[in-house]
């Protein structure tokens, strides 16, 4: 497979703590990547990373074989669509949400109607598009959001912790429409979670990271099944 990111001797420290440690890791192109662990684990500080909202001490970072510190903020940003435990909506309609990102970008008003169209359709929102985000629900908020992130087309999606705040059922009927939508678009995601049960649903990839350190990676099926050490087979649950 062809790397969208490699990462080669990465340091990132909080307070001259150490927190995350990479020598060396691709992130593959048109691929799920889920990067578990236990909490303090370094997971979330390595999306940051990656969205370059956080600075990192030491290492190199290539997007396409290019140092994603030489591309202009603007210009990597705009390959990037972040969608987090809380919705971040404005006080707006459902059709405006998910218009924003696109009407920041210059994109033609045609356009951005048919790409709506299209996302609210794809997740099962279209009925909200003249409701204000304050009267949807926690999943349907969740819906708008990733209905936004795919409207801008980004070549890698980055998503920490989405489901977390949902009810099972909304999360099982959520996570099985995203699944939908990725096999048919193919994009590059980053998925931070701690649920299992939506990395197998969801994931080709898994990275386990553990104290900063990325202690196991490979394909969700061949991980889960042959964890590393005893602290993997503890935190997969499959202590003898």
């Amino acid at each position: 497979m062809t790397a969208l990111i490699t990462i080669n001797e990465l340091e990132f420290y909080r307070k001259k703590r150490l927190v995350l440690k990479i020598d060396q890791f691709e992130i593959e192109k048109d691929r799920v990547l889920a990067v578990i662990g236990p909490n303090g684990a370094g997971k979330s500080s390595f999306l940051h990373i990656l969205t370059r909202l956080l600075k990192i001490e030491k290492g190199q970072i290539l997007w396409n074989d290019r140092s994603i510190f030489t591309i202009p903020g603007l210009e990597y940003r705009r390959n990037l669509a972040l969608v987090l435990q809380e919705p971040l909506l404005l006080d707006r309609s459902v059709k405006e949400n998910i218009a924003l990102g696109l009407k920041f970008r210059g994109v033609d008003n045609n356009k951005i109607e048919k790409k709506v169209s299209q996302w609210t359709e794809r997740f099962h929102i279209s009925h909200l598009l003249d409701r204000s985000s304050k009267q949807i629900s926690g999943g349907e908020a969740q819906r708008v959001s990733l209905a936004r992130a795919f409207a801008l087309e980004p070549e890698l999606l980055l998503l920490d912790e989405p489901f977390s705040a949902l009810d099972p059922q909304t999360r099982k009927e959520l996570v099985k429409d995203l699944r939908i939508v990725l096999n048919q678009t193919h994009t590059t995601t980053i998925f931070v979670t701690h649920d299992l049960n939506d990395v197998l649903t969801l994931s080709d990839n898994v990275a386990l990271i553990w104290d900063g350190l990325i202690l196991q990676y490979g394909n969700v099926q061949d991980v889960f099944n042959n964890p590393i050490n005893e602290a993997a087979r503890h935190y997969f649950g499959q202590d003898q």
